[in-house]
């Protein structure tokens, strides 16, 4: 029984990749694409720097740095996939979130002069 509920929740919540994939319907690429470099490769480069150097990310401008990038990798590809979707109406929101990216990766390049240099 539990087995059957397992597929079942693991084939549900995969099937809309499969459909887009079966029906090669690929026009939320650009936000899947921004997900992945903006939520994904950038966090885990800046996760990567604060542990090779642990002082960096004891900081609180590397806390506030963080939950930056958090808040403009979730706005940035909604925001992309609403232009895709819906139009050019709600084209302020990867605006607004790009310009969230932008600043958290700003804060982390001075944290990274700052404890380059100490």
């Amino acid at each position: 029984m539990d087995d059957r509920i397992a597929n079942d929740v693991r084939g549900r919540c995969g099937s809309g990749a499969r459909d887009a994939g079966r029906d090669e319907d690929f026009a939320l690429a650009p936000a899947h694409a921004h997900l992945n470099l903006v939520g994904g490769v950038l966090l885990f480069l800046f996760g990567l720097y604060y542990r090779v150097v642990p002082a960096a990310g004891s900081t609180t401008l590397a806390k506030v740095q963080g939950w930056l990038h958090i808040v403009g990798a979730i706005v940035f590809p909604i925001g992309v996939g609403l232009v895709v979707l819906k139009g050019t109406a709600f084209i302020a929101a990867p605006i607004v979130g790009s310009l969230i990216v932008t600043a958290a990766m700003a804060l982390f390049a001075v944290i990274v002069l700052r404890t380059s240099r100490a």
